[in-house]
């Protein structure tokens, strides 16, 4: 038998079809397929009753179970891919790659971590500088008294009254003082040291750091002393004992 030859209409001289591909297209495919079958089965029966009859020596090695396969064969492979195509790709999905989830996931552990640093950056600008190192009555200013100097301010309140830092700093000295029974001294950032004396308790120890506003002691009656009040000198880089009123009014504190 020869081999037939494609026709300008016959779907397989155009390639595989496409998922688009139209309802005439899929019918003149199955029409071809019976075509194709009805030629087989004509073979079979032409070669059978040559078989019974007029026996040809070309055809005496037909098997009728062989054209059966073919045409299952070939009517299974039309089936599943219509006439002259090839079976369809598995459609292929998009997937995230771990490489991107890893990527939006450090994105968002950096954004969370700029956040908590802005959020502490606001908390510390908002924290006070500098504080009253207790509440109470002015009861005396820095200069001359009962013909000595005195070289503080004092504070005056109930025996317990809390005392706090001035600024941050560390406590260079706490405990027994001459004159102020007890005290306690804290060195700020550029060399500023505070006094506290005649405190009742001291609340920390030597080495201790201290933010402003900090309790480093109580007011007490201790020392040389007429009454509970804290006595609070500054002395400067230097150590010069000045004033601490001017000083304290230049950081936005008095206590009058």
């Amino acid at each position: 038998m020869g081999c037939a030859e494609a026709s300008p209409d016959d779907p397989s001289s155009s390639g595989s079809p496409g998922r688009g591909s139209s309802t005439a297209s899929v019918w003149r495919g199955r029409v071809v397929v019976a075509a194709v079958a009805a030629g087989a089965f004509a073979a079979a029966g032409q070669s059978l009753a040559a078989g019974e009859g007029h026996a040809s020596p070309d055809h005496d090695d037909f098997n009728p179970s062989d054209a059966s396969a073919s045409l299952n064969s070939a009517m299974t492979e039309a089936s599943y891919t219509g006439v002259g195509g090839s079976a369809p790709a598995p459609e292929v999905l998009p997937v995230a790659r771990t490489s991107d989830l890893n990527a939006e996931m450090a994105k968002l552990v950096k954004g969370e971590r700029i956040e908590q640093e802005r959020i502490a950056a606001e908390e510390a600008a908002r924290a006070p500088k500098f504080v009253l190192p207790t509440i109470g009555n002015f009861t005396s200013g820095f200069g001359g008294r009962w013909g000595t100097t005195h070289y503080g301010i004092d504070i005056a309140n109930a025996k317990g009254t809390p005392i706090y830092s001035v600024a941050d700093g560390v406590v260079i000295e706490a405990g027994p003082a001459s004159g102020f029974g007890l005290w306690v001294r804290v060195q700020h950032e550029d060399g500023t040291i505070t006094v506290y004396g005649h405190v009742n308790t001291i609340t920390v120890d030597e080495g201790d750091k201290v933010k402003a506003g900090d309790q480093i002691a109580t007011m007490g009656n201790r020392g040389f002393s007429t009454g509970p009040h804290l006595h609070f000198e500054v002395w400067n880089p230097s150590g010069k004992k000045i004033n601490p009123l001017p000083w304290m009014r230049a950081r936005g504190i008095s206590p009058v």
